[in-house]
């Protein structure tokens, strides 16, 4: 559980992988991040006074988020403890907490990481409250995901968000030329690489320090001392590095799609069959429950309308439950939306009339919908004419509702699908006579 281990005997065979030997460990040694880490900058200035507050880096794979509180936990004068949210829960975080009491007893303080921080449901989370609040603990949480929808407000309240972007081209080449140069084991093969190598490595990492090293590593695997580095090496290094899912790359965005599109295309062993798929690489249950409960009003709406219920709920008890039981929740939410009626009516009838609108088309609202709080206004005609429904028969009076140059126009064309045939077969009677809905169509 502490951060700092002594290193075990490392064997000569089996070297650690490149980007773990060329992790750095102090600042001098990190790369990118200028706008936080420069001198003068707010993070450089809290880490060289040994003032530092709680903290959570946010920012994709690869960008240091892990690296760089490694370095602020070796610089400060505190005891280090870290876990990873993942295979950590309430009881490893009371342990360290009641470590941290006895530690603040003996007045030593004590910095906790947690890496994955969203992976904490809410009540991993609320156990860190009173520890933070009351200094028992400084925390340091690294994310790839936006923490204002991933940690609970109360806990983000009391950290600083540090948002650390993809690293640059620059800072990427930089990297992969002290690897070469430097690495104990990539010296001596006194490697050479070609201009153009040295730009697929680069544009390939997008912004990636790990993914460029471990590249690079499989490059090297392929050449002998004394070898150049083609593009062709590269090229095929690549194909044998291939992310199977990668959270921020296209497998992500691939099986999220077809996971997406097997609901909508009402095919539920597809559905869960992409769901595995993702929750078997680590997926965030959250990212999955999110993208339902789009899709129940998307794809499904009035339809079902206890669709967008269900895949709300089920985010709810994601957050509750946390995995691996978030897997039977997700799979109950992905079966029902898959199998129940579609209908996109409601997701077409938004975007018609935003169209319209931008279009230019912002009449002034009729004088007999306006408000009329004031004799002014009801003197002016505002309300006039308004004919209250609950006053006729079956609660409808036949009046319009759109300015006068939109009468005849149809935004909602509910489909016959489900609970939407009612909404059918109900509008197309009140609607006859301005032939807002043609049950003959």
């Amino acid at each position: 559980m502490n951060l700092f281990k002594e290193k075990d005997q490392m064997n000569i065979q089996t070297p650690p992988p490149l980007a773990e030997r060329l992790r750095p460990t102090k600042l001098e040694e990190f790369y990118g991040h200028e706008k936080y880490l420069g001198k003068g900058k707010l993070l450089r200035r809290l880490i060289d006074k040994n003032e530092i507050v709680s903290l959570i880096f946010w920012g994709p794979p690869g960008s240091g988020k892990t690296t760089l509180a490694k370095i602020i936990a070796r610089s400060a004068n505190a005891k280090h403890y870290q876990i990873s949210a993942v295979d950590s829960g309430v009881k490893e975080l009371r342990e360290i907490i009641k470590l941290a009491e006895a530690n603040k007893y003996n007045g030593v303080s004590t910095l906790l990481f947690i890496d994955e921080i969203h992976r904490f449901n809410k009540a991993q989370q609320d156990a860190l409250l009173g520890s933070v609040e009351q200094g028992v603990l400084t925390l340091i949480g690294a994310t790839t995901e936006n923490p204002s929808f991933e940690v609970i407000s109360p806990l983000l309240s009391r950290t600083k968000v540090i948002k650390l972007e993809p690293l640059t081209e620059n800072d990427i080449r930089s990297i992969l030329s002290n690897a070469i140069k430097n690495d104990e084991y990539l010296k001596p093969l006194n490697l050479r690489i070609d201009s153009d190598a040295e730009q697929t490595l680069i544009r390939s990492s997008g912004g990636d320090a790990r993914r460029l090293l471990n590249t690079l590593e499989i490059s090297s695997r392929l050449l002998g001392q004394n070898s150049n580095i083609s593009n062709d090496i590269v090229s095929q290094a690549l194909l044998s590095n291939h992310f199977v899912y990668d959270k921020k790359g296209d497998a992500h965005y691939d099986t999220i799609s077809a996971f997406i599109k097997s609901i909508r295309g009402s095919d539920p062993d597809a559905a869960v069959y992409w769901l595995a798929r993702m929750l078997e690489a680590g997926e965030d249950p959250k990212f999955i429950a999110r993208r339902m409960i789009i899709l129940a009003s998307e794809d499904i709406g009035n339809a079902d309308p206890f669709a967008l219920v269900l895949a709300d709920s089920t985010f709810a008890a994601i957050d509750k439950l946390g995995m691996p039981e978030a897997r039977i929740v997700l799979s109950q939410a992905a079966t029902y939306l898959a199998s129940t009626h579609k209908s996109n009516a409601s997701y077409l009838a938004i975007d018609k009339a935003i169209n319209t609108v931008k279009n230019g088309d912002s009449y002034p609202v009729p004088l007999h919908l306006r408000n009329a709080p004031t004799r002014l206004m009801k003197d002016e005609g505002y309300s006039d004419g308004y004919l209250y429904p609950h006053d006729y028969a079956g609660h409808f009076s036949d009046q319009n509702y759109l300015p006068p140059e939109l009468n005849d126009t149809l935004f909602y064309e509910p489909t016959t699908e489900g609970r939407e045939k009612k909404f059918f077969e109900r509008l197309s009677g009140l609607w006859k006579k301005h032939k807002r809905i043609d049950p003959d169509d």
